[in-house]
């Protein structure tokens, strides 16, 4: 069994936001990485952050306590148990922390005195510095009694661990480069951090077709804003919900170029919502789920999209339905399957619904909506037909 101890968790460090997520959060998700069973916050009493916090943790099946000092931090541990201390300002990844504790060990991290104490971590010996977690014996924690009620716990437990013989452990310096490894000390480390961490993340990767990459522009200058607020993918998603009831009432009045306009954007606003909900999760240590809502949006954009084209094509007199419903309905079978057939940028380019709005509503400003909607249901054909098919797995 393994105790997990937030030390020092206070209001102005351990709810400072990062990706979404509190640093508490992002902590919690350390405690389950590392196999924990209960999470015990050091603090001065309960607040709604921390009620919400002790929600999170029990949702994630873990047991839930506070401690307002070391005397009854010491109470709620046992001989038998292990307990897993994290500096209450440490922003780190899980997937560097894990492999450290291997085989269950106890150890105590550290890191080299010269970056250490620049980063804000404590020194231990005159060649080391803190390194913001340790796993120790239940045991150790005992001692805890024999101090002044309001000692720093984890510097104390720190302190008592190494003279109790728990070995040290270096952190590799490839964990500790970037934002990989910080301490977040307050708003401005928290937002500085955001931004790094954003960067990491969506300043590269997957081939971007156009509309792609002014939606990560976007993210990556105004999302650590959005994200700190705690609501950014809401925040996206209504926008986008809001975007779209325009786009469908210009199409119903006839102004083709402002619902196709008004699409474009909704397709912006979509990926963006994308992107955040990515780093939410990430965040918040969450999977996908089996229907992503970024998927759903993107049924809706389609489904929109489809009824401007049918208001930009006009039916002629005698024309049958199917006859008039064709053309708008091919495009767009064809720009949902294109996609699952072919990879690269010609599929990402296809998937472009911010592409395919411009150009509509360049067409549409011509009275051409019609002509360029055969001209792409025939080019996607082709493309089907020429280029590789995607591999199955």
């Amino acid at each position: 069994m393994m105790e997990p101890a937030v030390a020092g968790q206070t209001v102005p460090r351990a709810f400072l936001r990062v990706g979404g997520a509190t640093l508490a959060q992002h902590q919690l998700g350390l405690a389950l990485a590392l196999d924990c069973q209960r999470v015990i916050c050091v603090a001065r009493g309960s607040s709604p952050e921390m009620i919400a916090f002790q929600h999170k943790a029990e949702d994630a099946g873990l047991q839930f306590h506070i401690a307002t000092g070391a005397r009854p931090l010491a109470g709620l541990v046992t001989a038998n148990d292990e307990l897993v201390v994290i500096d209450e300002a440490l922003f780190v990844d899980p997937v560097g922390v894990v492999p450290l504790f291997e085989g269950r060990t106890s150890a105590v991290l550290v890191q080299p005195v010269e970056g250490g104490l620049a980063a804000g971590f404590e020194r231990i010996d005159i060649n080391r510095a803190s390194a913001g977690v340790m796993r120790i014996p239940g045991q150790l924690v005992e001692s805890l009694k024999q101090l002044p009620e309001d000692c720093d716990v984890s510097s104390a437990l720190t302190r008592i661990a190494l003279q109790s013989g728990v070995a040290m452990r270096e952190v590799p310096a490839a964990l500790r480069t970037g934002i990989n490894w910080r301490l977040i000390r307050d708003e401005a480390d928290a937002h500085a951090v955001e931004i790094d961490w954003l960067r990491e993340r969506f300043a590269s990767g997957e081939t971007a077709a156009p509309g792609r990459a002014v939606a990560r522009y976007g993210v990556l200058t105004f999302g650590s804003s959005l994200l700190h607020a705690g609501n950014a993918s809401n925040i996206m998603s209504l926008a986008v919900l809001t975007v779209l009831a325009l786009a469908g009432g210009f199409a119903w009045f006839g102004l083709v170029v402002a619902a196709f306009l008004s699409l474009t954007a909704a397709s912006l606003l979509v990926e963006a919502c994308r992107f955040l909900r990515i780093a939410e999760r990430h965040a918040l240590g969450q999977l996908p789920p089996a229907i992503p809502r970024t998927d759903v949006l993107r049924w809706l954009v389609d489904t929109v999209f489809g009824l401007s084209l049918l208001a930009g094509i006009p039916r002629l007199g005698g024309e049958s339905l199917i006859s008039w419903l064709f053309p708008a309905t091919m495009l767009m079978l064809l720009l949902a399957m294109i996609p699952r057939f072919v990879t690269g940028a010609v599929a990402s380019l296809v998937a472009d619904r911010a592409t395919l709005g411009l150009a509509l509503a360049f067409a549409a400003g011509f009275g051409q909506v019609e002509g360029l909607v055969e001209v792409l249901a025939v080019t996607l054909v082709v493309v089907g037909m020429v280029l590789p098919l995607r591999r199955k797995d």
